[in-house]
């Protein structure tokens, strides 16, 4: 692509992510934690929990930079929609298969250094619970080399029945820390990636308050043997255990008193 161009292509979608925040803000009220901790260059996973149509787009609103999707291959021949995915850069996906052109664009995507957001649920829960996950996104990270980013977001499920009374409806963000998967050798067997893939959903699981965390809700259980954490970072496990600790002596302080 023509370097002015992209320029302007760049230029266009700050100019239409400010729009899309004022639009936003009409109907939501953000509360967002941890944003600092969101890369601003490199390779990234982008991990959402997903409950409806706003994780992705607050994700979009909200991150400090691009992020490339996902979108339904249906989705670039609609009138509307078509234009939008196009212009995001979104990666077209048949749903239902091993969509390997979908797996090339998204390593390309990322060895070009950009940022991938991915639901590893692969389909909105609507009732906000997590749901089992897929093991796209252990095989993403395993090639690429990127590290993953978990952030969740919750409330939304709220929204239709807030918009039907005309109330805004308050969504939490809050982002966690990122990590590396590391595999013991080159050759990862089917239960090796299910377990990687379960410590990357604890890891996620954590960032939710408990009502949300669906079968991942088990942190007692939760391992971190195929995760390493860089330099500055932390696991996402132990942020949980502080946030019980101050909640329990909040509560011990109220009963004092």
């Amino acid at each position: 692509m023509d370097y002015n161009i992209f320029r302007m292509k760049a230029a266009l979608r700050q100019i239409l992510r400010g729009l899309g925040r004022c639009l936003i803000r009409a109907l939501v009220r953000v509360e967002a934690e941890g944003l600092e901790r969101i890369p601003l260059s490199g390779p990234l996973l982008f991990i959402n929990n997903h409950i409806n149509f706003l994780d992705p787009v607050l994700s979009y609103l909200l991150a400090p930079r691009h992020l490339v999707g996902f979108s339904k291959f249906e989705n670039f021949t609609h009138p509307l929609l078509g234009p939008l995915v196009r212009f995001g850069d979104a990666i077209p996906v048949r749903r239902g298969t091993a969509d390997l052109g979908a797996i090339r664009a998204a390593l390309d995507t990322l060895a070009r250094g950009e940022a991938l957001l991915i639901d590893p649920e692969g389909t909105r829960s609507h009732h906000g619970r997590l749901q089992p996950a897929r093991t796209g996104v252990v095989l993403l990270a395993l090639r690429s080399g990127a590290p993953i980013l978990p952030v969740a977001i919750w409330g939304q499920e709220q929204f239709w029945e807030n918009l039907r009374h005309l109330r805004r409806t308050t969504v939490r963000v809050r982002v966690g820390y990122p990590f590396y998967l590391q595999a013991d050798s080159e050759r990862v067997s089917r239960e090796e990636r299910e377990a990687m893939l379960r410590e990357v959903m604890w890891q996620l699981a954590a960032l939710l308050p408990s009502p949300y965390r669906g079968i991942y809700a088990d942190l007692d259980r939760a391992t971190e043997r195929y995760l390493r954490f860089p330099p500055g970072s932390k696991s996402n496990l132990e942020m949980a255990e502080c946030r019980n600790k101050q909640i329990r002596n909040l509560e011990q302080e109220t009963r004092d008193t």
